[in-house]
C-alpha cells in the first residue's frame, strides 16, 4: 500500500508540472523587449484602449521587461503626449488553447508590490515567440465579426 501511495504522489507531481515547451517559453521571453507596432485585422480607425491603460499610439514604442523566475514584469510608456511611466504586471504562459492552437498568455496589471488593485487580467494569445520576435493577439467581436488586435514585439 505504501508503494502505491508514493507512486500516485509521484505521478501527480509530474502531471502538475509545466511542460517543456512552456519552460522554454519562459527562457525565451526573459529580458527586455520593445513593442514596435499594434495592428488591427480590419482597416479603419478604432478607439481601442489596450490593457485598460492607453491607446495604440501610446503603446507603440513602449519598453517591456519580463522576469520569468517570479512571473513579473514592467512596461514603460514614454511618449510625451501619453500618461508616461512604469506599469507593473504579473504574467503566466499556459498550455496550447485547443480551439486556436496558440498558447494562452495571461497578463494582470499590479502595483509595484505585485498586488492587483481590482483582480482584472487579460487573456491574450502568444501567437509567436522566437529569440528575437514576439506577437500577442486578441480576437474580439466587432459588429458581429471577428476583430483581431496584434501586438508586435522585438527583443532588445
Amino acid at each position: 500500500m505504501k508503494h502505491i501511495l508514493i507512486l500516485l504522489f509521484s505521478i501527480s507531481l509530474i502531471s502538475c508540472g509545466t511542460s517543456k515547451t512552456v519552460r522554454l517559453s519562459h527562457k525565451v521571453i526573459k529580458g527586455n523587449w520593445n513593442l514596435n507596432q499594434v495592428t488591427y485585422s480590419e482597416p479603419g480607425i478604432y478607439n481601442v484602449t489596450l490593457l485598460n491603460d492607453a491607446d495604440k499610439d501610446c503603446f507603440e514604442g513602449s519598453s517591456w521587461q519580463f522576469i520569468p523566475n517570479n512571473n513579473t514584469g514592467v512596461y514603460t510608456i514614454s511618449k510625451s503626449n501619453c500618461a508616461v511611466g512604469n506599469r507593473n504586471f504579473i504574467f503566466t504562459i499556459k498550455e496550447i488553447d485547443e480551439a486556436t492552437g496558440l498558447y494562452n498568455f495571461l497578463l494582470k496589471p499590479t502595483d509595484s508590490k505585485n498586488k492587483s488593485q481590482n483582480n482584472v487580467g487579460f487573456r491574450l494569445n502568444l501567437a509567436q515567440l522566437t529569440e528575437s520576435d514576439m506577437v500577442w493577439t486578441q480576437t474580439l467581436t466587432v459588429d458581429g465579426k471577428p476583430f483581431t488586435i496584434s501586438m508586435i514585439f522585438s527583443k532588445k
